[in-house]
């Protein structure tokens, strides 16, 4: 894999001694934020994992290679050019040959990691099953990559314009254990919670380290949810958000926009709808499962 694998000088001698390293994501970057927010939240997320005794693996494609660590430079790119490709699993090898610059979702981070050797990846939410899943079949790749990618993925739930339900329903059916960390119901996202339970409460890092350990130990592969809610003063109401992602998914239907181009149109029409509330909600959240990841990243390795 060496030939497709460059790693930035901090996460190799990370690698090569040892010590905790937590993955990051570029769609966050690229497609999930406006700029400046995007680089100042992503200078911020890894400047916390540094403090809780981790280093930062910021993961993403470019030059026909997958970046393990980013530099200053290259943070900066992601942040700013203009078109960046969304990748997951079915874009990595097209990316990789065609070298453009690509921004790893969920599953493709995961891969990354995977590759790598990284056991934590910290992201904002998860993708799912969209709503009227069940006519469009529209399931987000990051479900089947849990179920096959032996990498913990730090989230706050699933991202509210999903259908929570069916997205439990698919990852119980495919081994996935969701573990609420000080929670016993599911966030989403924006809200601290849901209407839906988890599979298992664990309110230390210890504890989750220890449950990873053992699953990846007895071979049961694919990866694990630690669903992580957004801190409660920063969280939106749940009754609110939903009536907001309401219109925005009409609207979106309205306008014939379908597949990976959904995702961004929520987010963006969110953020209008909560005069910019959303924005700051998803920053703290992202915050937040940056420093659990780092705890948990550290635990591991303990």
């Amino acid at each position: 894999m060496s030939q497709y694998l460059t790693f930035t000088d901090e996460v190799r001698e990370a690698l090569d001694s040892g010590k905790p390293i937590v993955a990051l994501e570029t769609t966050i970057i690229s497609h999930g934020m406006p700029y400046p927010q995007n680089i100042e939240m992503a200078r911020t997320v890894e400047r916390i994992i540094r403090e809780q005794g981790a280093v930062p693996a910021t993961i993403g494609i470019m030059d026909g290679r997958v970046k393990i660590g980013l530099n200053e430079q290259e943070l900066e790119a992601f942040a700013t050019s203009n078109p960046v490709e969304k990748v997951s699993r079915r874009d990595f090898a097209y990316l990789l040959s065609s070298g453009k610059i690509g921004a790893t979702t969920v599953a493709a981070t995961m891969i990354g990691a995977a590759l790598a050797g990284i056991d934590v990846f910290a992201t904002g939410g998860i993708g799912g099953v969209h709503r009227e899943g069940e006519t469009t079949m529209d399931v987000s790749a990051d479900l089947t990559e849990l179920a096959q990618t032996n990498v913990a993925v730090v989230c706050a739930g699933a991202k509210s314009i999903l259908d929570i339900g069916r997205t439990l329903e698919y990852l119980e059916t495919h081994g996935v254990p969701v573990i609420g960390y000080n929670t016993d119901e599911f966030p989403s996202f924006y809200a601290r919670e849901s209407g839906y339970g988890v599979d298992f409460r664990l309110d230390e890092p210890a504890q989750v380290a220890d449950v990873l350990n053992k699953k990846w130990q007895l071979g049961l592969q694919g990866g694990a949810i630690i669903a992580n809610p957004v801190p409660a003063e920063s969280a939106l109401q749940h009754a609110e958000i939903e009536g907001v992602i309401q219109q925005a998914l009409n609207e979106a239907k309205e306008q014939n926009i379908t597949g990976k181009k959904v995702t961004p149109f929520l987010l963006a029409r969110i953020k209008e709808l909560t005069a910019g509330r959303s924005l700051e909600t998803n920053i703290a959240l992202v915050y937040h499962n940056a420093k659990v990841a780092a705890q948990i990243a550290v635990a591991l390795k303990a």
